[in-house]
């Protein structure tokens, strides 16, 4: 890749990074037609490409330090201003862009590798420390990307440009539920990753579990639980979910406790602590559960309880959003 938007690692045909030890690597692909639909602004496709990214740092515990980004493009695809966005959502998380790939393509596929780091003092974050009788914790809510995706099915688009906070909605939609159909939208397109709670939950000693939820909330606390060799409970009125949630799912006729469940790509961190501690308020997490001996994942909604099936948002099998 040879850019003007990038930094002084750009030039050669690879980078020398400096030696820092173990390293937190992840990769992960904006694809058209897969995880956006076509002709979306491409400043926010870069930003979306590395939120998604920086949300599995999040999850490590770690700081986000390198970039490679490997770009295939239709004709007439604006380049400059994919790739100036996306230098500058690197700069504002402190990540070097070190290299990558120009490519044609019939269609826009953006992947990005990501490289972290950490001090010695912070412990790395793992799914497999969960232990029973610790707390379940989510980072935020969960279901509203969800909403935002099936509104873009519905023909929600947002602006390009000096427009791109304008978000034109279905017209079917009730104007009092403007604000946060238009919020939803955001949130699916925007994902904000929690990479200062990773860092808050590495800096103490303790034995816990963490990972990001984007496949929802019941198919990763599975991941999670198997790879800890435990099990949860969910309590359903302990569920964190946004303004207006449950009048868009009605509106949507979708069940709200499913999607929230299961609808994914909320890029929030999933995480356990000991029952004695609870992060800061100014994180605004919620805690939703516990981590229990049997294994399995146990739904508690108006005193009944059932198992909950590892189901998810899944790309190899669900349709992509409406063109």
């Amino acid at each position: 890749m040879s850019t003007s938007q990038g930094s002084s690692l750009i030039g050669d045909d690879a980078a020398i990074l400096p030696a820092a030890g173990p390293l937190a690597v992840t990769v992960d692909s904006q694809i058209e037609g897969v995880h956006f639909v076509p002709d979306l602004d491409p400043a926010l496709v870069a930003r979306r490409l590395l939120a998604v990214n920086l949300s599995d740092l999040a999850a490590m515990g770690a700081d986000p330090a390198w970039a490679f980004l490997a770009l295939s493009a239709p004709a007439g695809f604006d380049h400059d201003r994919f790739l100036r966005a996306f230098s500058e959502a690197c700069r504002a998380h402190g990540v070097t862009l070190a290299g990558g790939d120009l490519a044609r393509c019939d269609r826009l596929v953006a992947t990005a590798t990501l490289i972290g780091t950490k001090p010695d003092e912070r412990q790395w974050l793992r799914r497999d420390g969960a232990r029973p009788g610790q707390a379940l914790w989510l980072g935020g809510t969960v279901g509203e990307s969800a909403v935002g995706r099936l509104l873009i099915a519905r023909g929600a688009r947002p602006g390009r440009g000096a427009s791109a906070r304008l978000v034109r909605l279905p017209a079917d939609l009730p104007p009092s539920l403007s604000k946060a159909a238009r919020c939803a939208v955001r949130r699916h397109l925007s994902p904000v990753p929690q990479i200062e709670l990773g860092r808050w939950l590495g800096s103490h000693d303790m034995a816990m579990a963490a990972m990001d939820v984007s496949d929802g909330v019941a198919r990763d606390l599975h991941r999670l639980c198997r790879e800890s060799g435990a099990g949860a409970e969910i309590l359903a009125e302990s569920l964190p979910l946004s303004y207006r949630y449950f009048d868009l799912c009605k509106v949507l006729r979708v069940d709200p406790f499913e999607l929230a469940l299961t609808g994914g790509e909320d890029y929030v961190l999933m995480f356990t602590l000991p029952e004695d501690v609870k992060p800061p308020d100014s994180f605004g997490c919620r805690r939703i559960g516990s981590i229990r001996k049997r294994s399995g994942v146990t739904w508690v909604e108006d005193g009944r309880r059932r198992k909950l099936a590892a189901s998810g948002w899944d790309h190899l099998v669900d349709l992509p959003p409406a063109t």
